[in-house]
């Protein structure tokens, strides 16, 4: 069964890659304010702009979750990341069982994003406890899930190694994902 055409497949492939590699040039958690001075940045802009406010919409749903079903505090601050990174894969991992296969590196190139932005998230956690409404997600003060998390497990000193290594495997999964959908795209030429 097809899922994609051979044009949609490149299209898909040819945005992604340009996505990663802009994401790798501008940071955007990075820097105080990207002006888009291209259109080229306005598409970045947007397009990361949707990804991560969609993956925090899920973020914050994991959180949700824990709140409603009355989850012990350190489950709480770590659900919000384990739905962050579960949503993309297990979108990829149904694409996947439905054969298509396409999909399935579409879902991985999120889960390398959302790897991304967990880890930017882990490096700031020494910073302490409480997240200012400006640094917020929600726009409101909060506590900072991997401060806790790190703390309670002893780890709050090793966050830049922790960022470092989740960061080099989001990196890792999306050129993979990026890899094998130009395989795909160009190799595979059947309809």
């Amino acid at each position: 069964m097809k899922h994609f055409t051979i044009t949609a497949k490149k299209s898909v492939t040819v945005i992604l890659v340009m996505f990663l590699l802009l994401f790798a040039a501008y940071k955007p958690y990075e820097q105080d304010i990207i002006y888009p001075d291209s259109l080229l940045k306005h598409i970045f802009i947007l397009f990361y702009f949707i990804v991560y406010n969609t993956l925090g919409m899920i973020h914050e749903g994991g959180h949700g979750v824990c709140y409603i079903l009355h989850c012990p505090e350190f489950i709480t601050a770590a659900n919000g990341t384990v739905f962050q990174l579960l949503f993309p894969w297990l979108l990829g991992f149904i694409s996947k069982k439905q054969g298509n296969i396409f999909g399935y590196f579409i879902g991985l190139f999120f889960l390398g994003f959302s790897m991304q932005y967990t880890a930017w998230y882990i490096s700031t956690a020494h910073e302490g406890l409480h997240l200012s409404a400006a640094e917020s997600f929600l726009g409101i003060d909060g506590y900072h899930d991997f401060n806790y998390i790190l703390s309670t497990v002893g780890l709050l000193k090793f966050d830049w190694l922790i960022s470092g290594i989740v960061s080099a495997g989001g990196y890792l999964i999306m050129f993979y994902a990026c890899f094998k959908m130009a395989v795909s795209s160009w190799l595979d030429q059947s309809e």
